[in-house]
């Protein structure tokens, strides 16, 4: 009997080569080119890299999260490790703070700029754009409480996207929460508010309007549009300091020619953040909108143990980037520098070597090589398919004086023949990379 073929995971999708048939993400060229782009705009920014396990406690993200939150309480992947329960992470935001907590990284304060880039887990019912493995950028600055970091950070994610080609179908979403103080005068009112209409709210909500009533706002039902566009509108509890905060926020966007939308709507689906929120949104990917999302989180360090310490952030789903990307025609030019051409049985047996010093003496020079040697016509056939720039011949003469022949594939230019010690200098001028 046949054995049954294995096949991955529901909503654990494989990211494929480029010359894969059949793709259900972008290819793993375009991949790079996005994390590529990360790199370099974290470096312009002055941001340092930071990585945390995959598996945390499952008290951290319940206390962080929120008990009513459809993470919490959905999508989390928990199960028992001996005597601890333990979750595959969600998101990266609190296990950010867990790691410079326990690592001393924001002792009194101190000023840390952070990124990561990694999978997250939860347990959603996959769609377009959403997975159940997926991949997040994530951003976190602690130590900094003026709204000049919350705008760099709005900042930042426009370069990034003016960089990837995709700037154009991105707006972002502002609102502001406000303190604590303010956030439970709201929660209150809004409470009696939806305690009214109760025969009207489906279960979700339901369960939600005496524990954490703003998430009523967040629901997507469709029949409880109405009602909701009805309820208090938070702006209406802020106080003086958070008003003044909000307002120099978006003085600063307006500085940077940013173009914004107040969303008095908006208010995140996770219980740590304070004033500043925002999603950048785009029209380009059907239901699945929300592209990157963040704000400030001003008491969750205090919260998972550490000191006050005033925070900000966002995080970016990779897939929907990418997805956002090919809706705009990107595609990342995967580049092959150099291929190597063996005429005779002398040069095929030795053609492992001399790749290995070419690789050697120029790193960053992307080169390829056919063991099986063939005809000198066939393989110029083949270097020609692979879209190298240069073809490396090495024959008997070459073997003999310790030379290489260069022909330029992709130039009108004549070939040459150098010595092995000159090589370094021709080919560093070839090394290609990832470009859009």
């Amino acid at each position: 009997m046949k054995e049954k073929r294995i096949q991955a995971t529901k909503g654990m999708a494989d990211i494929l080569p480029d010359n894969a048939e059949k793709h259900k993400l972008p290819s793993i060229s375009l991949w790079h080119l996005l994390e590529k782009t990360i790199r370099e705009i974290m470096h312009s920014y002055n941001y340092e890299e930071i990585r945390f396990p995959i598996l945390e406690d499952t008290t951290l993200f319940v206390r962080s999260l929120g008990e009513v939150t459809d993470v919490v309480e959905k999508e989390m992947y928990t199960f028992m490790d001996g005597d601890s329960s333990v979750t595959l992470r969600p998101e990266g935001t609190a296990s950010c703070v867990r790691a410079c907590i326990e690592n001393g990284l924001i002792r009194n304060q101190q000023l840390q700029r952070l990124w990561y880039l990694g999978p997250m887990f939860r347990h959603e019912q996959p769609q377009y754009g959403r997975y159940r493995q997926f991949y997040q950028f994530g951003v976190e600055v602690f130590g900094l409480e003026g709204p000049g970091i919350d705008a760099e950070q709005i900042a930042m994610f426009a370069n990034l996207c003016r960089k990837l080609g995709i700037y154009s179908s991105a707006v972002v979403e502002v609102n502001s929460l406000g303190c604590i103080h303010a956030r439970e005068a709201f929660k209150k009112d809004l409470m009696m508010y939806f305690s009214k209409y109760k025969d009207k709210l489906d279960e979700d909500s339901k369960r939600r309007l005496h524990k954490n009533p703003l998430r009523i706002l967040d629901s997507k039902n469709p029949a409880l549009q109405e009602l909701i566009q009805g309820a208090p509108t938070l702006s209406t509890y802020l106080n003086n300091e958070d008003k003044q905060h909000f307002d120099k926020f978006l003085a600063r966007l307006t500085d940077l020619n940013i173009t914004y939308r107040i969303n008095p709507r908006l208010i995140r689906g996770l219980d740590y953040y304070n004033r500043t929120v925002y999603e950048w949104v785009t029209n380009k990917l059907g239901a699945q909108s929300a592209i990157s999302a963040g704000g400030r989180y001003d008491g969750l360090v205090e919260q998972l143990g550490g000191a006050s310490t005033p925070a900000v952030g966002f995080a970016m789903g990779m897939e929907r980037v990418l997805l956002l990307m090919k809706e705009h025609s990107i595609e990342a030019n995967k580049v092959l520098d150099g291929y190597l051409i063996c005429a005779g049985e002398a040069a095929v047996d030795r053609s492992l070597s001399i790749a290995e010093h070419i690789r050697v003496l120029c790193p960053e020079f992307a080169l390829a090589i056919n063991y099986d040697g063939g005809s000198f016509k066939s393989q110029f056939k083949k270097a020609d398919k692979s879209g190298a720039k240069l073809a490396l011949i090495v024959g008997e003469d070459e073997l003999t004086n310790q030379t290489i022949t260069i022909k330029f594939l992709r130039e009108t230019r004549e070939q040459k023949t150098i010595l092995l010690t000159e090589l370094q200098k021709i080919l560093g001028g070839y090394c290609g990379s990832l470009s859009n």
